[in-house]
């Protein structure tokens, strides 16, 4: 029997699990604590909602996961970057592995939420982790696979978790989806554990203090023109995404009539769409480059769900929610190379983690505004809607990305361009390294300022200059926090 070239082609990508075993090791960690996540959701909303009777609990539920990955983004990201990220995937899984062991024996709501955002926490040092790792665990030419590879294991993952966390959750309570969840969190810390250390960085971790490098991770997004891609286009993204989100339900059972079955049709479609997206997005890459591929799929999205606001059936949207999905997992894998590639290793978890917060923050607001409007305006119209910031996310993201040239084989010049750039204008000779002791090897010498290129983009204007308002408050935080530590150790 010949093989199809599908198989042939699934085939030998897979072959990347075989030839990085790290990165086989953070492929099947990913897959099993990602799938018992979304398995234990099931069971932590139906436990909230049972418990209260108030849907206002299962939003706070929603917000104690959201909320601490918006607060670490900001305010502790350069941690992703200053410590072992090894160990602090490890620690991260350990302490989710703790909360979901624990929670079989809380009874009361408000306990739930509190251990619910101690896991949201951990979650929040770890997914930055693992992204700003990745890139040192596979050669450049496989970044782009082991990309679409995790993207596609998670989604796959997001697919199936919920509906084995609805039959356990029918059958036994919510008891044993949390046993089982905390279950993948050990295994998780297991696999990373054989991931040796120096595999998941490259460059020494360099810091001026810690307020400094919070400030240096929100100006490298600003300046760097990847990033700022990324966060500008994404940004607008993520309000029609939360619209999408929030209107889905009432899509289903409201406008096409179809009842819960229907819902968990569209719910599905989603995730296949994603699926789909995400594992053909590399060998889409490699042939339109990152800018074509990246503008296109946003507007896939855009007319994946505007046709699909316009469907009088639930067999129509489907197919075409789908097609829209497929466009949003392509985006996906887009946003994370931009990243990836553009914030060098010392920087990158802080940017990660900077580009998170806001996308979640927004993501936030996003779906408290569509909740209200479609109360008023119905779920068609906030679908229809949510089309419109779609296409409008294509468009920026065309605008944003307009530096970056269209063959392939020309934009990672570009972009390692705008990265020495941006770097540059951070000033990152006066940095100094972590605890550099006379036995230790020597600090790395400044990143070189290389001549302006045709390729480079030009930095934003407003982040110039070392005395910018950003930085002297960042200056401030770390005077206070001297002051305070001398008057800590200043005898009574």
């Amino acid at each position: 029997m010949v093989a199809s070239p599908l198989a042939v082609e699934s085939s030998r990508r897979l072959a990347l699990l075989r030839r990085s075993p790290s990165f086989g090791y953070l492929f099947l960690a990913t897959a099993g604590s990602t799938f018992g996540t979304y398995l234990a959701a099931v069971a932590l909303t139906v436990d909230v909602y049972d418990e209260t009777g108030s849907g206002r609990w299962v939003a706070a539920l929603l917000l104690a996961n959201i909320l601490p990955i918006i607060f670490i983004g900001l305010f502790l990201g350069p941690l992703v970057d200053r410590l072992s990220r090894r160990r602090l995937m490890i620690a991260s899984d350990l302490v989710r592995l703790a909360v979901f062991a624990a929670l079989p024996f809380v009874e009361a709501a408000e306990g739930v939420i509190a251990l619910a955002a101690i896991a949201g926490v951990a979650t929040g040092f770890f997914l930055p982790a693992v992204y700003a790792g990745l890139p040192n665990l596979v050669d450049e030419e496989d970044l782009t696979n082991a990309n679409s590879l995790l993207q596609t294991v998670e989604t796959l993952a997001w697919m199936l978790g919920p509906v084995v966390g609805g039959v356990l959750l029918a059958v036994w309570g919510p008891a044993v989806p949390y046993v089982v969840n905390a279950g993948t969190f050990l295994l998780s810390a297991l696999l990373v554990a054989r991931i040796p250390e120096a595999e998941l960085r490259s460059d020494e971790p360099l810091t001026q203090g810690h307020w400094r490098d919070v400030a240096d991770g929100i100006k490298l997004v600003v300046i760097s023109a990847p990033l700022r891609a990324v966060l500008v286009t994404w940004s607008v993204v993520a309000l029609g995404a939360a619209a999408v989100s929030v209107a889905e339900v009432i899509f289903a059972k409201n406008d096409l009539d179809s009842g819960n079955i229907g819902f968990g049709f569209l719910v599905a479609a989603s995730g296949l769409g994603l699926a789909l997206g995400s594992f053909f997005s590399a060998p889409a890459l490699g042939k339109v480059g990152l800018r074509r591929h990246y503008v296109g799929s946003i507007t896939l999205m855009g007319v994946g769900w505007g046709a699909a606001a316009l469907s009088g059936t639930i067999w129509l949207a489907v197919p075409l929610v789908v097609a829209g999905a497929v466009g949003n997992g392509g985006a996906t894998v887009c946003n994370r190379l931009f990243i990836q590639r553009a914030a060098p290793d010392r920087y990158r978890g802080r940017a990660l983690a900077t580009i998170m917060s806001s996308t979640y923050a927004v993501t936030g607001l996003g779906m408290a505004a569509a909740g209200a409007l479609a109360d008023v305006f119905g779920a068609r119209a906030i679908w229809m809607g949510a089309s419109a910031v779609f296409l409008v996310g294509a468009l920026v993201a065309l605008v944003v990305t307009s530096w970056l040239p269209v063959a392939s084989d020309a934009e990672q010049q570009a972009i390692e361009a705008s990265s020495v750039s941006a770097v540059a204008a951070l000033g990152d000779g006066r940095e100094q390294p972590l605890e550099q002791g006379p036995e230790q090897t020597p600090a790395r010498e400044p990143t070189p300022v290389l001549e302006p290129s045709a390729l480079e983009p030009e930095p934003a204007p407003s982040a110039n200059g070392q005395h910018s308002s950003l930085e002297r408050l960042a200056v401030l935080m770390e005077e206070i926090e001297g002051a305070r530590d001398a008057e800590a150790r200043r005898p009574s």
